[in-house]
């Protein structure tokens, strides 16, 4: 059995790196590609759909009035959105300029997002070459080998892939940035601290959050230089081209200030409250670093994958100062451990925000598992252990794609609602949420039920009345019921805060003591095919951003 396996899994230690980088990125190439239109471009991804209106908006200015107000505020290139850095956005609208000349589809509003993801699945295939390169610079290429075929089959960077926000260029720029402070230990040249300044620069103009980068790019300058003349010049000329990219990438944070710093502010503002917006009720009580390590584990990398990273980073922790103090390794585990701490303590928890950890998080993976197999070398078990461990680490990736190869479940509740549901019926749905069905509101009378409102009497009486008047109810996903239904134990929460009639609404309505009988149901779960064999993993208790873009649970209930 052994000598079987060799034929078929060439030893890891041994391989030539060239070749096995390419067909590994060819595998992330094919899991990030796969079904990248998902929703069959209806555009059910929020901020996508918000950047690519904006992306869509901006222009170069054709008019005098435009050409006179291009340094201002009201200029046409000005984007006036700042929860997101600019340099995504204007990317996005010089990537579609040039393919709307040989699609004009793609130039337009709804062909906008597919550029998009292109780009966003060609920004993560570059983080996973330059995990392999610093893989090889730390440890050796078979760990950056192994490494960068972890990140292609992590299952969180996959899904993203598949959206344009700003996750993976975001990624891409921090491990870039922490490559280039990894070469600077290894060789200091000036033109590094140009290209470290550069790198920076974009990754903050991509989004602010890149700011815990200073503590490595500090920590890469002062263990190179320590506190010499030559340390003070190359800090302040990195910062220099730093902000001058920044500026240049995304003017408008200077020209139009007080609308970025408002912005910035409220996007700091809901990392403080989870009651900000109604959409982050549902990380209220939210534990601090255990939500975070919670869904990387069972949803992002999955079990194995994140034991393997787990115990791996507690390895290259150690490995900063045994046998003899790495530099390079005090930069990487800095960034790691401050980006952690920071953003882990959020009081809302989105699972992109933990993205620029997984390249790293997949490296120190492949460093234990390298150990590993060199233990099984040992013991002429080798070639076992790898098939091993690469069949299970694939399991869960293959199961997530299947999601992509049957329509949005909002597509297909919106098949079912116009074959099933009379014209001019009254559909109720959620505000906060996208409506169903997708396109055809005007065929049917549209109630909207303001269930986010305070439980007041005035909400209730208007919420009966509107119940009197409905024939179906909508639940398009779990963006609603999830949280609110958890938020009644009234003396612990804010005033008016406090949601037990909208939990009961819920559960008479679920039971079906409500007076509606759920008539339909769409749901979409990963699914590991194996012949006539089907296993599906139920993702419901993954953080709400893992399924409401591109498989929620949709629940149609008729008035009985």
């Amino acid at each position: 059995m052994l000598n079987y396996l060799k034929i078929f899994m060439p030893n890891l230690l041994k391989i030539n790196p060239l070749p096995t980088l390419v067909l590994i990125i060819f595998l992330g190439a094919i899991f990030r590609f796969y079904g990248l239109n998902w929703d069959q471009s209806q555009h059910f991804h929020p901020d996508e759909r918000m950047i690519t209106m904006v992306a869509n908006k901006i222009h170069l200015p054709t008019t005098t009035e435009e050409i006179q107000a291009v340094f201002t505020p009201q200029s046409s290139l000005n984007p006036q959105f700042f929860a997101y850095g600019s340099f995504p956005i204007y990317l996005l609208k010089i990537a579609g300029s040039f393919f709307g000349l040989l699609d004009s589809s793609f130039g337009s509003y709804d062909g906008l997002n597919l550029v998009g993801r292109w780009l966003s699945a060609l920004f993560d295939l570059g983080t996973l070459v330059i995990i392999f390169i610093i893989g090889k610079q730390l440890f050796n290429k078979t760990v950056g080998l192994l490494g960068a075929f972890f990140y292609s089959a992590a299952v969180l960077p996959i899904q993203l892939s598949h959206f344009y926000a700003v996750d993976t260029p975001l990624t891409f720029f921090i491990m870039a940035t922490l490559l280039v402070a990894i070469l600077i230990q290894k060789q200091f040249t000036w033109e590094k601290i140009l290209i470290l300044g550069i790198f920076f620069g974009l990754a903050l103009a991509t989004k602010t959050s890149a700011l815990v980068l200073l503590i490595p790019v500090v920590l890469t300058l002062f263990c190179k230089l320590k506190f010499s003349q030559k340390f003070f010049i190359s800090l302040f000329l990195t910062f220099t081209f730093c902000i001058l990219t920044f500026l240049i990438v995304e003017p408008f944070a200077l020209i139009d200030f007080p609308n970025f710093l408002q912005q910035t502010m409220a996007q700091q503002q809901m990392t403080k409250s989870a009651w900000t917006f109604p959409y982050t009720l549902q990380y209220v009580g939210k534990v601090p670093y255990f939500y975070e390590i919670k869904n990387i584990f069972f949803w992002g990398l999955g079990p194995l994958l994140t034991a393997l990273a787990f115990v791996g980073t507690v390895f290259a922790i150690f490995k900063t100062f045994r046998p003899t103090f790495n530099s390079k390794f005090l930069i990487i585990n800095s960034f790691v451990i401050a980006y952690f701490l920071v953003t882990g303590s959020f009081a809302i928890g989105f699972m992109r925000y933990m993205l620029p950890l997984y390249p790293l998080l997949c490296l120190f993976a492949a460093y234990f598992v390298y150990i590993f197999l060199r233990f099984g070398e040992a013991k002429r078990q080798g070639s076992v252990l790898q098939v091993l461990i690469l069949s299970l680490v694939l399991i869960w990736p293959l199961s997530f794609l299947s999601i992509y190869s049957q329509p949005n479940t909002r597509n297909q509740a919106t098949s079912w609602i116009l074959k099933n549901i009379p014209q001019g019926s009254s559909l109720a749905i959620e505000h906060w949420d996208d409506a169903l069905p997708v396109g055809y509101a005007p065929l049917y009378n549209m109630i909207e039920f303001p269930l986010y409102d305070s439980d007041t009497p005035t909400k209730w009486e208007l919420m009966n009345q509107k119940l009197t008047d409905t024939d179906y109810i909508i639940i398009a996903s779990n963006r609603l019921y999830t949280p609110l239904m958890k938020l009644v134990d009234c003396p612990k929460l804010p005033t008016g805060r406090c949601y037990l009639q909208t939990a009961e609404y819920y559960k008479k309505l679920f039971d079906g003591s409500l007076g509606f009988g759920k008539v339909a149901e769409f749901n979409i779960q990963p699914t590991l095919s194996l012949f006539s064999y089907h296993i599906s993993l139920d993702d419901s208790g993954a953080d709400e951003s893992f399924t409401v873009y591109d498989h929620p649970k949709i629940m149609i209930f008729a008035h009985e």
